[in-house]
């Protein structure tokens, strides 16, 4: 049964002068307000709109300086919130998110499904086919990190843009703290995981016109890595020592010492071999090999509790 909830939709400008009016008036009724948010835009789209918009639900915010697109999507649930918005959508003023597709977005969150929904463009094979290899590779591999860092394992498409999330989620989430530039949606993901909401994939399909791929090898590696092994981290240290200590959590330590002294014994007795050239005894080599695979297979179980962990109680639902 869907509840009746105030829908709003926020969009980050930066350089979308000349599509944003498209995306504008593709915006149903089911959407009561509309904020632009002006992020510096060097082109000014939101005094192009100020000054050719008609539609009453359209209210446009300025930023002084570039926050980025995190920046911008905060500014914008901050106002949505302060509007009593219950959800609230964020999509691209590049025209490159199709707006008839909010219904799909919020139609779990107004049945009490999800928390945030958000889209995903490898569901359909069709979608898959017209998107660039590099796309292709590199959102595959970013979605497996991304499983690991956040603990959503059902996810895929982690740097998809087009999302939704629901008013009690929202006041849950530490806003001043989220990634504001290109890290906003994988940090999006870690943060809802640390208040255990419910993410639910959204099928769309990919579109692509003349505009460059914002997904950098050297972005990626340099700047995405270290975010990621640092969320990883934090979300293993919240959600099996701080919230909670449970099976998993005795398993994840003791998998990580046995583990460790089986490789770090084993290193030991190879170098003690190899430099009195005398051959170590299959006694020796079973005290370093029977540890890494007890470790192993501690760490695996942990790694299956994990994986089957994932949240199913929605927060709005509280």
């Amino acid at each position: 049964m869907e509840i009746n909830m105030k829908v709003a939709v926020v969009i980050p400008c930066y350089k979308v002068k000349k599509q944003i009016f498209s995306v504008l008036k593709s915006i149903g009724n089911e959407v009561e307000k509309i904020y632009v948010i002006d992020d510096c835009c060097p082109a000014e789209s939101g005094k192009f709109v100020l000054d050719e918009n008609k539609d009453p639900r359209v209210k446009v915010i300025f930023n002084t300086t570039n926050l980025g697109v995190g920046g911008a999507v905060m500014k914008g649930y901050v106002e949505a919130l302060e509007d009593g918005m219950d959800i609230i959508i964020k999509i691209d003023g590049d025209g490159q998110m199709d707006p008839m597709l909010i219904p799909k977005f919020i139609k779990p969150i107004r049945q009490g499904q999800a928390d945030y929904t958000k889209g995903n463009r490898f569901n359909r094979i069709e979608s898959l086919i017209v998107m660039p290899v590099i796309r292709k590779t590199g959102n595959a591999i970013l979605s497996f990190v991304n499983k690991v860092s956040s603990g959503y394992w059902k996810i895929m498409d982690p740097t998809n843009g087009y999302t939704a999330i629901h008013r009690s989620a929202l006041l849950d989430l530490p806003l001043d703290k989220i990634s504001q530039r290109y890290f906003f949606e994988s940090d999006m993901l870690f943060r809802l995981g640390t208040i255990r909401a419910v993410v639910k994939d959204i099928a769309m399909d990919a579109k692509y016109d003349d505009e460059e791929s914002s997904l950098e090898i050297k972005k990626v590696i340099f700047e995405f890595t270290p975010l990621y092994i640092k969320s990883f981290f934090k979300r293993i240290f919240y959600s099996y020592f701080l919230r909670d200590f449970n099976v998993a959590s005795i398993e994840l330590v003791l998998g990580a010492l046995i583990m460790l002294f089986g490789i770090v014994f084993g290193a030991f007795s190879w170098v003690d071999s190899t430099s009195t050239g005398v051959a170590t005894p299959t006694g020796t080599i079973m005290i370093a090999v029977m540890p890494i695979i007890m470790g192993f297979q501690l760490l695996l179980s942990s790694l299956h509790y994990d994986i089957t962990n994932s949240p199913s109680h929605p927060l709005q639902n509280d």
